[in-house]
């Protein structure tokens, strides 16, 4: 009986041999953790669908930006809950807003040790949870959205941010808040842009994060899932306008997109791990169903296998220890 002179067995035969061989590694520096502030509590507030994730004080912000440090994580991605809103969220351009206040806290705390990076979109401060300010017909105004970002992309970079991440898939936003960033001397902060950045359905948790005021849906504005091809077209026209980074959101459902903005993207490439992919692991490893750690690194590592440079993930500093554990 002849054997084949290759056996892939081979290399899988001890954890030592698999550990050496393998074709992708994890690395804490790789990873995003969001955080969420909220205003006007004094404990942090548990997420009930999305357990272990909280609505921080900036007390609590401060200790989760500096167990981040110290674990080496990469960088943090900050969204604010204002206490009050309005019909153009206001709160996001205020200088004393929750979530520039949060950016100065982190900044205060960490300095440089952590790539702080914030949430450039007016969801979680308007009243009707839209990304943008509504017109007559309670559309969204791309226009009228743009100035407003303009604005909060400079209160968040005079806050002390080092990179924005607009994330409202308004036509324009990066060549906007680039000039906008340029003019008031913040040359050096970097765009992340939500490049491709879907309407899905596993954002549901993430409503309850930032208490989401909408009705209704963001499918006028945020990518359709049949779309593949689109990806690219809304990557390049970011790149043209100034990104300094891009990202697919969300990743699970998206690899495939994943895949083919990393092949042809000439700057680093995030993906977002959301709320909902966070969600159906702890739900189904709460019920006894799978392996809780093997789900959490085989998802992450699927995401970076599929191409991320970076990868957004509420299970950073957790996901970050295990990987100091095992050097």
């Amino acid at each position: 009986m002849s054997f084949p002179q290759h056996r892939p067995r081979r290399l899988r035969t001890t954890p030592a041999m698999r550990r050496l061989t393998a074709e992708y590694r994890l690395d804490p520096a790789e990873l995003i953790l969001p955080a969420f502030v909220r205003e006007g509590i004094t404990e942090p507030n548990p997420l009930t669908s999305m357990p272990g994730v909280v609505q921080h004080t900036l007390d609590s912000l401060k200790k989760a930006a500096a167990e981040a440090v110290d674990l080496g994580v990469g960088g943090i991605m900050l969204f604010g809950i204002p206490a009050e809103r309005d019909a153009v969220g206001s709160a996001g351009t205020d200088p004393h807003g929750i979530l520039n206040r949060g950016i100065r806290a982190v900044r205060d705390e960490v300095g440089d040790d952590l790539v702080i990076m914030s949430d450039v979109c007016l969801d979680e401060f308007t009243d009707h949870g839209h990304c943008g300010v509504l017109d007559g017909n309670g559309v969204v105004d791309n226009d009228a959205t743009l100035e407003i970002y303009g604005r909060m992309a400079v209160e968040q970079a005079r806050a002390g941010a080092h990179v924005l991440g607009p994330s409202g898939m308004m036509d324009g936003q990066i060549a906007v808040i680039r000039q906008a960033l340029e003019t008031a001397g913040y040359k050096d902060v970097a765009l992340f842009a939500y490049a491709a950045k879907y309407a899905s359905a596993f954002y549901g948790p993430f409503r309850e994060a930032v208490d989401s005021q909408l009705k209704g849906d963001r499918r006028t504005y945020q990518m359709d899932a049949a779309n593949r091809r689109e990806a690219i077209l809304e990557v390049e026209l970011d790149l043209e306008e100034g990104a300094d980074m891009v990202m697919v959101k969300p990743a699970m459902s998206y690899l495939d997109v994943l895949a083919d903005v990393a092949a042809m993207s000439p700057v680093p490439v995030g993906a977002y791990q959301i709320s909902g992919e966070y969600a159906m692991i702890e739900a189904a490893a709460a019920n006894g169903w799978i392996d809780r750690r093997r789900a959490i690194e085989e998802s992450v590592l699927g995401i970076k296998r599929a191409g991320a440079n970076m990868i957004l993930t509420y299970w950073a500093t957790e996901l970050a220890a295990w990987l100091k554990e095992s050097k």
